[in-house]
């Protein structure tokens, strides 16, 4: 029995894991829930799994869900994420929570040596080089648990890093692949939300949407598996069977395959390193019979360039760009800019922003605060 502890469960990979988490009672045991506000649901979700702590990130939520709860210790803020993660009953940590809130958790978890799962993006994007260090440091172990970065890593279990020719992270397209540039300028904020293959929060999906989302898997991946920026390529693949592959300096092609559903990745990476048995129907190539692929156009999705290109510049580009994609994101849902204007001035931060070495949490959060503050006003 593992035990583990669930940052983020309120939200659609959380939600997911506790469904991999029912399937097998006898292997998994929940130590801990945390969400951000969302008290409904996580007292659904502690009446279920029965957990012997949860932390609401909201103070006063936390305190309305301790009367609902008095049998569970309910902690808030970052104190509380903190003990929920290294708990030394706790062998696993899954990070799903979206955001900064993780970085401390994350970094303590893996001075105490658990297992580390992750699904927040700004954990690898932003301080990706301190977050791996770390885990070099205390020979610690991160699985991926984003589809594609989870392909890559089942792609490239076992091999020599060194006969890798390049990682090819798939993406979907999202749902503007075929618009022309003239309906491209008339996208709305409903049109936008709508993703063909996946079922995602809405800074996610709108992300996917512009391309953003795969230009931060770029990043991602060059800090969890070492490779560098010009050996990782993407290719748009709408039917989001294959997630990612990996081409070795031999000429072959190692591709992971599923449906698009995110139990696989949830699955691999909890029961990590065995396989377990899944529910799901054998996969049905007759039903699955076209898989087409095609490049990303830079012209129309210039996200994806920007991304790409803050990680070559390396330092603090990438901590400055995920700030402020999502401030602008967060404009754009409030229907304050267009969704065009996401990439324009994206780019035009980006062409103000001088690149500075970053050396600790501190430094990210003045940057990753500054670059928020930049993107409001622009």
């Amino acid at each position: 029995m593992k035990y583990l502890t669930l940052l983020g469960s309120t939200g659609s990979i959380g939600k997911s894991t506790l469904e991999v988490v029912r399937d097998f009672p006898d292997r998994f045991r929940i130590f801990a829930l945390a969400a951000k506000s969302n008290i409904e649901l996580l007292y659904e979700q502690a009446c279920e799994f029965q957990p012997e702590m949860i932390v609401v990130y909201d103070e006063e939520k936390a305190s309305q869900l301790k009367k609902r709860l008095p049998d569970i210790l309910i902690l808030s803020g970052d104190e509380g994420l903190e003990k929920a993660s290294v708990h030394p009953k706790v062998e696993k940590v899954l990070f799903a929570m979206s955001g900064t809130k993780a970085f401390k958790p994350c970094l303590m978890a893996i001075e105490e040596k658990k297992e580390i799962l992750i699904a927040n993006k700004e954990l690898l994007v932003m301080a990706g080089a301190l977050v791996m260090q770390k885990a070099r440091d205390n020979g610690v172990k991160i699985l991926p648990v984003d589809s594609e970065h989870n392909a890559l890593f089942q792609c490239l279990e076992g091999e020599d890093p060194s006969k890798v020719k390049r990682l090819i992270l798939t993406a979907s397209g999202g749902p503007f692949f075929r618009l022309s540039e003239d309906e491209l300028n008339k996208v709305t904020l409903e049109d936008a939300l709508k993703h063909p293959k996946w079922k995602m929060g809405s800074k996610i999906t709108i992300d996917s949407s512009t391309l953003m989302n795969k230009g931060l898997e770029v990043i991602e991946a060059h800090h969890l598996f070492g490779i560098p920026p010009e050996k990782i390529d993407v290719v748009i693949h709408p039917q989001s069977i294959i997630h990612s592959m990996v081409e070795y300096i031999d000429g072959s092609i190692i591709a992971q395959m599923s449906e698009p559903d995110m139990i696989y990745p949830i699955q691999y990476s909890l029961c990590y390193p065995e396989r377990c048995k899944t529910r799901f129907e054998s996969f049905d190539f007759t039903k699955n019979s076209e898989l087409t692929f095609h490049k990303p156009d830079s012209q129309k999705f210039p996200c994806l360039s920007l991304a790409i290109d803050s990680l070559k510049r390396g330092g603090s580009a990438s901590c400055f760009l995920n700030a402020a994609n999502e401030v602008l994101v967060d404009r754009f849902q409030k229907k304050e800019i267009s969704w065009r204007e996401i990439s324009t001035k994206l780019q035009l931060l980006m062409s103000l922003h001088q690149v500075e070495d970053m050396v600790d949490l501190d430094q990210i959060f003045t940057l990753d605060k500054s670059a928020r503050k930049l993107a409001l006003h622009i």
